[in-house]
């Protein structure tokens, strides 16, 4: 994710003068586009290309995804919990899905759903770290 470009004007939302108005997390808060998760308050996101031929089950997923919602775009970003590192294994994955309010985790072939799950496995968080 090194590169910076603008999100396409006609995916964009126009700012009213209220939202215009706001400053700092009310600021951040305001939808800007089809693809908010990723688009900064200038309109700008930070992107990672996916190629088929260097990441074929990668790019066969965001295809898909386009596919079945018409977006072609998936967030990437760190997988842990506030206060956890950055989840390393297939064993941390798992334990953090579990702790989480996650509903799916793929990793590799496998696709598991959190109400298959057996409920022994839950841990939650949500007592165990403070908030920032």
């Amino acid at each position: 994710m090194l590169l910076v470009c603008d999100v396409k004007k006609n995916i964009r939302y126009d700012l009213n003068e209220a939202e215009k108005k706001l400053f700092g997390i009310d600021k951040l808060n305001i939808k800007r586009s089809k693809i908010p998760a990723v688009t900064h308050v200038d309109y700008s996101a930070r992107i990672q290309t996916v190629h088929k031929e260097t990441n074929p089950k990668y790019y066969s997923l965001i295809s898909t995804f386009k596919e079945t919602t018409g977006c072609p775009v998936i967030v990437n970003t760190s997988f842990n919990v506030r206060g956890e590192p950055i989840v390393c294994s297939p064993t941390d994955a798992f334990k953090c899905f579990m702790g989480t309010e996650l509903d799916v985790l793929v990793v590799g072939n496998y696709f598991l759903i959190k109400g298959d799950q057996k409920n022994e496995l839950i841990e939650s968080y949500k007592e165990k770290y403070a908030l920032d």
